[in-house]
């Protein structure tokens, strides 16, 4: 894709964009870059795009660039049908995901995973399994770095492990994995997509360009996943939390993570290696490893990484102790199914702290978990409201005016023993940035609490 002198409009100045821009600036194209915030609402990268020659389009989207551009590029977080992103489509100008932008320059292999929960576990296990069979590899997408920011150097012996989403995968034409890890699908992103069919057509998407050659590793569990993979070619390997008897991969009675394939089956890792709470995380690193393993990982290379992985951050990542009480980061728990799973992984009296933007989904399904381990809800954001609707019958829930108040009140009606979890169920974006930045202000406020029940018990010792 020869991309010397071209008139390219990036869309979108977040972390993708930036990345487009300066990799379109790198390969000669005369690069705009447009964003409807001004300069002062954007990260400092932004302005430093212009020492590389591009031009900014700022505080708004000019029709006239976009219509008379030779390729128009578009960040994750712009909505596929921007009447300027229209106007350019029916003016001819080819309109790609930055998704689909970086893998026209890939050559090597690419393993890409997708599912509405695990995404970024999965991905950042996948990677930790095949580094440590000896390979070259960038792990990024919608996770890390953006695509286009990992390609520098990168070679036909180059592995790419990407996390993709449903907004990257709408704007794809010939992506097309290796091996492709479905993982689950439930309602999510109904902000955003017109209809849970639309978002999971999305996400089906990435078995679209899929070859009788290529894999597709599916959750055996999941028949809205099973129904969507069947369309596709690629063979398909089925994982799952049940032992079974056909082809694919599960644990055993044992603990055991068994691939069948091909009439062998080999053991990959042991369940008690992993260091991750929930069961649900277990079964991501089922799904990695037998990715892994169709990318000719050594199972002794993937059991390996598992006994090593700690996690990612911002997925139920134990940001600290205090006074006996645990409290867990899930910031990434963005929708009502990843908060329900998890809840689940914890056995003991469980305080959530749940909230933000509602995106779709019903908190009543939470009612099942909270009504065994729950000792009160603390909601925050614009879906408060919601929650305190649907789970008010079942346990107390304090309306929060902040992130910080929810982590003072939780620890007041905490015990020893007890467990905080920030597992939103929703999206950040009406008191955050993102769902990491909410993850980050999370445990510094917890950090902060830490050390004022130092300082109390201090001064009361003295």
């Amino acid at each position: 894709m020869d991309l010397a002198g071209q008139r390219v409009v990036v869309v979108g100045l977040a972390r993708s964009g930036i990345a487009a821009a300066r990799f379109l600036a790198s390969r000669g194209a005369r690069v705009s870059a447009t964003d409807r915030k001004e300069a002062a609402e954007l990260p400092p990268e932004v302005l430093r795009l212009e020492e590389q020659g591009v031009v900014l389009e700022l505080g708004g989207h000019r029709q006239q660039s976009f219509t008379s551009a030779d390729l128009v590029v578009v960040s994750p977080g712009v909505p596929w049908e921007l009447p300027e992103l229209l106007a350019a489509r029916s003016a001819g100008v080819p309109v790609l995901a930055e998704l689909e932008l970086g893998f026209r320059q890939i050559e090597g292999p690419v393993a890409a995973v997708t599912g509405t929960k695990g995404k970024s576990t999965t991905t950042a296990a996948l990677g930790a399994m095949l580094r440590q069979a000896g390979g070259e590899v960038r792990v990024g997408g919608n996770i890390g770095e953006a695509v286009t920011g990992l390609l520098e150097g990168a070679g036909p012996d180059t592995t790419f492990v990407l996390e993709v989403s449903s907004f990257q995968l709408e704007g794809t034409q010939t992506f097309r994995p290796r091996v492709a890890v479905f993982l689950n699908l439930s309602p999510d992103h109904l902000d955003r997509h017109p209809s849970f069919e639309d978002y999971a057509r999305a996400k089906s998407r990435i078995f679209q360009n899929q070859t009788p050659d290529d894999w597709a590793v599916v959750n055996a569990d999941d028949p809205e996943v099973m129904a969507r993979a069947a369309k596709g070619l690629a063979r398909r390997v089925p994982f799952s939390a049940r032992p079974g008897k056909d082809e694919g991969a599960f644990f055993d009675e044992g603990g055991t993570a068994i691939l069948r394939l091909a009439g062998r089956t080999e053991s990959l890792f042991q369940r008690k290696q992993v260091r991750l709470p929930g069961d649900h995380l277990a079964l991501d690193l089922l799904a990695a490893a037998t990715a892994a393993r169709l990318l000719d990982a050594p199972p002794a290379a993937i059991a390996a990484a598992v006994a090593s992985f700690s996690g990612v951050e911002h997925v139920l990542e134990r940001a600290a102790e205090i006074g006996g009480v645990l409290f867990f980061n899930d910031s990434k728990a963005t929708n009502v199914d990843a908060a329900k799973k998890s809840l689940e992984a914890f056995s003991g009296p469980l305080l959530p702290i749940l909230g933000g933007r509602y995106k779709g989904g019903d908190f009543a399904l939470l009612r099942d978990v909270l009504a065994r381990q729950g000792k009160a809800v603390f909601a925050i954001g614009e879906a408060k409201e919601r929650i305190a609707e649907a789970l008010s019958s079942v346990l107390p829930v304090f309306a929060c005016t902040s992130l910080a108040e929810a982590v003072e009140l939780a620890f007041a009606q905490a015990e020893a023993g007890d467990t905080v979890v920030l597992a939103p169920g929703c999206s950040s974006f009406d008191m955050f940035r993102d769902y990491a930045h909410r993850g980050r202000a999370f445990k510094q406020e917890v950090q902060a609490l830490a050390g004022r029940v130092a300082a109390e018990k201090e001064g009361a010792g003295g």
